[in-house]
């Protein structure tokens, strides 16, 4: 067998995919500590590296996909509308450097998609938090206890000795909480699918749990009383008979809305309760500062940059008026309507809610509990968008996508085209 007989055969194999997948989430989640132990260079260097092995993976293996089926359509339009705005934007070249990092990000998680089941795809992402969150918990020992002092190159504050608010590998206290419920999820899922045993599930758990709370992020709190919600709605439908299962859904639905409704109408007592008055407040006059600008480029936005670009209009000028150094604008949804108007926004939530609606209808007929892992990501996702815009780079970004791909294989209007081309027909029937 000749060396490049080898090296496809290498590319195509299982435990090269399984090698590569651990090696994207570790690249993706540590992200932040890359960068400031290296420098930006470095990080995009690895991650196009990583595209790079990322396409040779794809091609070895393009007898078992489908061209039509290889990515989501809501984000490929998401994609181009990103892409459209060099021709508005204040800045071509911040804008094509943001989008080349929205794209490799998302081509990574495309190909973790094809090449991992979403079994596989849970066990390694559990196997890269648990990793992530022991150092995260060993630096901060480090910096709060044994030496006492921050590790500003980390942005590690060493409050740890006071009980928090501590922010780990992940830069601020809020990204350390959500990648500590995004841990929880996923390591609750892996021990209900018995993929590990009690010995390595129940410290994982106590460990996400413990940083989730020693991080202090009051956004820490709104996520689990969703996931917890959203888990008790998802494990009443899959018990419920297939005969009534519509009945439920609807119902379910209407709920949703009143809920939602009601939490607008007591906003105020609920931060009150939170204890996140002084915190709100800030996103609150942020926010309404940004609507301003949306108010002057209503449909297309001020061109796409991702997080907020130093010296570049609005964004400059939002801090000067805020008197403030905002990196982002502390929620996804206002941030892609700042940056790529109502269109962008429609765009963006159509991507998120076909993928939640697909993955939410999958996991309510398929018995194993693995597959409510994606729409307890992506409702994760959802919820936390409203207070970061952590979904629109890197790890969230990446998980979106993720989710996005894997709601779309099982449940899309692709499937009908390929069965014309295969003679399959497609279904997907509850199983009992």
């Amino acid at each position: 067998m000749t060396a490049g007989r080898r090296f496809v055969d290498l590319l195509g194999s299982a435990e090269f995919a399984r090698a590569f997948t651990i090696a994207v989430l570790s690249a993706v989640f540590g992200s932040f500590a890359i960068e400031r132990m290296t420098s930006q260079v470095t990080l995009a260097t690895i991650i196009t590296m990583l595209c790079a092995v990322g396409a040779a993976i794809l091609w070895v293996r393009r007898e078992e996909l489908s061209l039509l089926r290889l990515a989501p359509s809501s984000l490929l339009a998401f994609l181009a509308w990103a892409l459209v705005s060099l021709f508005w934007t204040t800045d071509k070249s911040d804008t094509a450097f943001g989008w080349m990092a929205l794209f490799g990000f998302a081509f990574l998680a495309i190909t973790v998609g094809h090449i991992r089941d979403t079994l596989q795809t849970v066990r390694a992402l559990g196997d890269t938090l648990r990793i992530l969150l022991v150092l995260s918990l060993g630096v901060e020992i480090l910096s709060g206890i044994l030496f006492d002092m921050p590790f500003g190159f980390l942005g590690i504050q060493g409050n740890l000795a006071l009980g928090g608010p501590v922010q780990g590998l992940f830069g601020s206290r809020n990204l350390l909480g959500f990648v500590a419920v995004l841990a929880l999820i996923t390591f609750v899922i892996e021990w209900r699918s018995q993929s590990v045993t009690a010995p390595i599930a129940i410290p994982s758990v106590a460990l996400a749990a413990l940083l989730a709370f020693l991080s202090s992020s009051p956004t820490v709190i709104v996520l689990a009383a969703a996931v917890g919600i959203v888990t008790v709605a998802l494990t009443i439908v899959r018990h419920t008979p297939s005969e009534r299962r519509g009945l439920v859904q609807w119902v379910l639905g209407i709920l949703v809305v009143l809920a939602l409704t009601a939490a607008f109408a007591l906003r105020h007592p609920i931060i009150a309760l939170l204890d996140a008055g002084s915190d709100f407040s800030i996103r609150a006059t942020l926010w309404n500062t940004m609507l301003d600008f949306v108010s002057l480029k209503p449909i297309t936005g001020w061109g796409w940059f991702g997080p907020w670009a130093r010296g570049e209009y609005p964004f400059t000028y939002i801090n000067f008026l805020l008197d403030d150094h905002h990196q982002s604008g502390l929620n996804a949804y206002f941030d892609v309507m700042l940056q790529l108007g109502w269109a962008g926004l429609v765009l963006f939530l159509a991507l998120g809610g076909a993928a939640t609606v697909r993955s939410w209808l999958v996991a309510s007929v398929r018995r194993s509990v693995v597959y409510a892992w994606t729409p307890l990501m992506l409702v994760t996702l959802a919820v936390d968008s409203m207070f970061e815009s952590f979904t629109l780079e890197g790890a969230g970004w990446f998980l979106l996508v993720l989710c996005a791909l894997r709601a779309g294989q099982s449940r899309s209007w692709r499937e009908n085209i390929d069965a014309a081309h295969t003679g399959a027909i497609p279904t997907l029937r509850p199983e009992r």
